[in-house]
Protein backbone atom coordinates (compact mmCIF):
# COMPACT_ATOMS: atom_id res chain seq x y z
CA UNK A 1 0.00 0.00 0.00
CA UNK A 2 2.94 2.50 0.26
CA UNK A 3 3.37 5.21 -2.47
CA UNK A 4 5.73 4.30 -4.64
CA UNK A 5 6.26 7.00 -7.44
CA UNK A 6 7.85 10.52 -6.56
CA UNK A 7 10.68 11.27 -5.71
CA UNK A 8 9.63 14.81 -3.85
CA UNK A 9 6.44 16.96 -3.15
CA UNK A 10 6.94 20.32 -1.58
CA UNK A 11 3.47 21.63 0.35
CA UNK A 12 2.41 23.94 2.39
CA UNK A 13 0.76 23.82 6.18
CA UNK A 14 0.39 26.04 8.80
CA UNK A 15 2.86 26.63 11.52
CA UNK A 16 3.11 24.23 14.47
CA UNK A 17 1.24 21.17 13.09
CA UNK A 18 4.29 19.16 12.47
CA UNK A 19 3.27 15.64 13.97
CA UNK A 20 -0.33 16.25 12.16
CA UNK A 21 1.60 16.42 8.98
CA UNK A 22 3.98 13.40 10.18
CA UNK A 23 0.91 10.96 10.89
CA UNK A 24 -0.71 11.53 8.01
CA UNK A 25 2.00 11.32 5.49
CA UNK A 26 3.75 8.42 7.63
CA UNK A 27 0.84 7.28 9.46
CA UNK A 28 -2.39 7.02 6.97
CA UNK A 29 -0.35 6.87 3.50
CA UNK A 30 2.86 4.76 4.53
CA UNK A 31 5.46 7.30 3.54
CA UNK A 32 8.17 5.55 5.05
CA UNK A 33 10.33 8.16 7.57
CA UNK A 34 14.34 8.64 6.72
CA UNK A 35 17.08 8.36 9.17
CA UNK A 36 17.63 11.41 11.41
CA UNK A 37 20.26 13.32 9.36
CA UNK A 38 17.62 12.93 6.26
CA UNK A 39 15.29 14.38 8.33
CA UNK A 40 16.94 16.89 9.78
CA UNK A 41 18.57 18.10 6.24
CA UNK A 42 14.75 17.89 4.69
CA UNK A 43 12.92 19.55 7.38
CA UNK A 44 15.16 22.83 6.78
CA UNK A 45 13.61 22.56 3.16
CA UNK A 46 10.40 21.73 4.36
CA UNK A 47 10.15 18.16 1.72
CA UNK A 48 7.64 15.33 1.97
CA UNK A 49 9.48 12.39 -0.39
CA UNK A 50 7.93 9.51 -1.30
CA UNK A 51 10.84 7.17 -0.66
CA UNK A 52 11.46 8.78 3.08
CA UNK A 53 9.25 11.47 4.69
CA UNK A 54 12.33 14.15 4.93
CA UNK A 55 10.14 16.48 7.25
CA UNK A 56 7.09 18.06 7.44
CA UNK A 57 5.44 20.31 4.79
CA UNK A 58 6.84 23.86 4.39
CA UNK A 59 4.87 26.27 7.16
CA UNK A 60 4.29 29.86 7.03
CA UNK A 61 2.19 32.01 8.14
CA UNK A 62 0.45 33.29 5.02
CA UNK A 63 -0.81 29.44 4.64
CA UNK A 64 -3.42 28.43 2.15
CA UNK A 65 -3.73 24.90 0.72
CA UNK A 66 -3.41 23.67 -3.19
CA UNK A 67 -6.72 23.12 -4.18
CA UNK A 68 -5.87 22.65 -7.83
CA UNK A 69 -2.20 21.59 -8.40
CA UNK A 70 -1.56 18.49 -6.63
CA UNK A 71 0.91 16.20 -6.65
CA UNK A 72 -0.31 12.53 -8.56
CA UNK A 73 1.34 9.58 -6.14
CA UNK A 74 1.60 6.56 -7.56
CA UNK A 75 0.56 4.00 -4.68
CA UNK A 76 0.22 -0.17 -4.38
CA UNK A 77 -3.19 -1.59 -3.49
CA UNK A 78 -5.72 1.51 -4.07
CA UNK A 79 -8.30 -0.17 -2.33
CA UNK A 80 -6.09 -0.94 1.17
CA UNK A 81 -4.99 2.85 1.36
CA UNK A 82 -8.63 4.25 0.75
CA UNK A 83 -9.88 1.83 3.37
CA UNK A 84 -7.22 3.08 5.94
CA UNK A 85 -8.00 6.90 4.63
CA UNK A 86 -11.37 6.57 5.72
CA UNK A 87 -10.58 4.81 9.15
CA UNK A 88 -8.59 7.63 9.59
CA UNK A 89 -11.81 10.19 9.11
CA UNK A 90 -10.43 11.22 5.18
CA UNK A 91 -13.07 11.60 2.90
CA UNK A 92 -11.99 9.97 -0.18
CA UNK A 93 -13.75 11.35 -3.58
CA UNK A 94 -13.42 9.92 -6.80
CA UNK A 95 -13.24 11.19 -10.13
CA UNK A 96 -13.52 10.42 -14.04
CA UNK A 97 -12.07 7.81 -14.85
CA UNK A 98 -8.43 8.11 -15.96
CA UNK A 99 -6.97 5.22 -18.65
CA UNK A 100 -4.88 2.82 -17.27
CA UNK A 101 -5.10 3.74 -13.54
CA UNK A 102 -7.25 3.43 -11.00
CA UNK A 103 -7.16 6.72 -8.82
CA UNK A 104 -9.06 9.07 -6.19
CA UNK A 105 -8.30 12.30 -5.07
CA UNK A 106 -8.06 13.25 -0.52
CA UNK A 107 -7.06 16.52 1.15
CA UNK A 108 -4.62 16.15 3.63
CA UNK A 109 -5.01 17.87 7.11
CA UNK A 110 -4.33 21.13 5.74
CA UNK A 111 -6.17 20.68 2.93
CA UNK A 112 -4.06 20.52 -0.16
CA UNK A 113 -5.11 18.10 -2.64
CA UNK A 114 -3.53 14.88 -3.29
CA UNK A 115 -4.63 12.81 -6.10
CA UNK A 116 -3.53 8.51 -5.66
CA UNK A 117 -3.43 6.57 -8.47
CA UNK A 118 -2.86 2.87 -9.36
CA UNK A 119 -1.58 1.44 -12.55
CA UNK A 120 -4.08 -1.40 -13.89
CA UNK A 121 -2.75 -4.38 -13.91
CA UNK A 122 -2.30 -5.66 -17.58
CA UNK A 123 -3.51 -1.60 -18.99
Amino acid sequence: MPVVGVDHVQLAMPAGREAEARAFYSGVLGIPRAGQARRARGARRGLVRARSAQGPPGRGPDFRPARKAHPGLLVRDLDALIENLRRAGYPVVSDAPLEGYLRVYVDDPFGNRLELMEPRSGG
